[in-house]
């Protein structure tokens, strides 16, 4: 149910459906122009104001490539992973491939309204896709998209809104980026001896793995995937990227933290400071050696230039790596201190930018649907079962 001020119409009422086209690779005088041309890989719910390939007059004019305004929805009808059904917004005049549905707007219907609401809209849409070997969307499926109307003005209120919250994301994974590359160029002055403390003045010597590394795996305490749960007493810690992998209701926990979790496979580095239990499948614990302070242990460790063979196992490769290391443990305390606040800012940074894009998700769910009504010029607002907005 929608307010009575509120229609339900098909997408393909309100807007037109096109594709775009791919110029022959074969015909370099069609590539390398002025005229942008965008791939489904760049159709990541943001604007695109630049593209990675150009096209020429002559390669659009050879080809099924079409221009398309500024304000141009595009909609990914294919693509890997989760590409399939996310959206963007053409910040400029251009091109696409036809993997790319473009949706031109009637008049009287608002982009930036539509845009947000095909965000919110796109697990369903993933859902509609065609059966068989290949599960794409086509021009006619978007087409029957089904979408709420509100009047043009609550429309452009609606849009506001959550464009505002959309700044402050992206104002969030900016700060958020920095902070990452600032910490990267940290680690690799601070862990080569680049730069160093004033009052540092002890040596720095290389030594293998072994002579700074422990193995301690303990069998015992591993816990299988298959056994995985979704809640439990204690979190279990694997080799994937993610720092909890599941939880398991079992007893038998490795307690003797803090250790570095080390993924066989996927070449992850952890640090772990609860009692966990051990994913089973290529997950390593390892301990530092007398000659390394713990902390500063797991930030060597993930400055490692480490070769990626795949999901082949990586522990050999780890074990023929040399570190060079202050023999100093002050030294090696204070570059752990610095690095450790530099990862507190970025998780604060995390937190803040997952609050936000909470935040929007229930706001797109209660305006978007009309459950939560807008204050427009001269008009008192509904009445609505949560705080109001604008």
């Amino acid at each position: 149910m929608v307010p009575d001020s509120w229609v339900i119409k098909n997408l393909g009422d309100i807007a037109t459906i096109s594709s775009g086209g791919t110029p022959s690779r074969s015909q370099s005088e069609y590539w390398g122009g002025d005229i942008p041309w965008v791939t489904t890989a760049e159709v990541n719910f943001g604007t695109i104001t630049k593209t990675a390939q150009t096209i020429t007059s002559l390669g659009m004019q050879c080809s099924s490539a079409k221009l398309f305004p500024k304000n141009t929805i595009l909609m990914a009808m294919y693509g890997q992973g989760k590409t399939r059904g996310q959206v963007a917004k053409l910040g400029i005049e251009a091109t696409t491939n036809q993997a790319c549905a473009a949706i031109t707007l009637k008049s009287g219907y608002s982009h930036e309204y539509l845009f947000q609401y095909l965000q919110s809209e796109y697990e369903n849409i993933r859902g509609m896709s065609n059966g068989g070997g290949q599960n794409n969307l086509s021009a006619g499926l978007i087409k029957e998209i089904p979408l709420p109307v509100p009047p043009f003005a609550e429309q452009t209120k609606i849009a506001q809104i959550l464009s505002t919250w959309d700044k402050a994301i992206a104002t969030t994974e900016r700060l958020l980026a920095n902070s990452q590359q600032q910490k990267k160029a940290l680690m690799q002055q601070l862990l080569t001896g680049q730069k160093r403390f004033a009052e540092s003045h002890e040596e720095w010597r290389v030594a293998n793995f072994s002579s700074l590394y422990l193995v301690k795996n303990d069998k015992k305490t591993q816990t299988t995937s298959s056994n995985y749960l979704e809640h439990g007493k204690s979190p279990i810690v694997d080799q994937g990227q993610t720092l909890i992998a599941g939880y398991t209701d079992s007893n038998q926990l490795y307690r003797d933290v803090p250790v570095i979790v080390f993924g066989d496979h996927t070449r992850a580095i952890k640090w772990v400071d609860f009692e966990f239990s051990p994913g089973a499948d290529g997950t390593q614990i390892l301990k530092a050696s007398d000659l390394l302070e713990a902390r500063f242990a797991y930030y060597l460790l993930s400055n490692a230039d480490i070769p990626n063979l795949g999901y082949s196992r990586h522990m050999r490769e780890l074990k023929e790596i040399d570190f060079r290391y202050p023999t100093d443990k002050v030294e090696q305390q204070k570059i752990a201190q610095v690095l450790s606040t530099a990862d507190a800012e970025i998780a604060n940074l995390q937190a803040q930018l997952d609050k936000l894009k909470l935040e929007k998700k229930a706001l797109m769910q209660q305006l978007l649907t009309g459950k939560r009504r807008v204050r427009l010029d001269d008009e008192e607002e509904d009445v609505a079962p949560i705080r109001r907005v604008g």
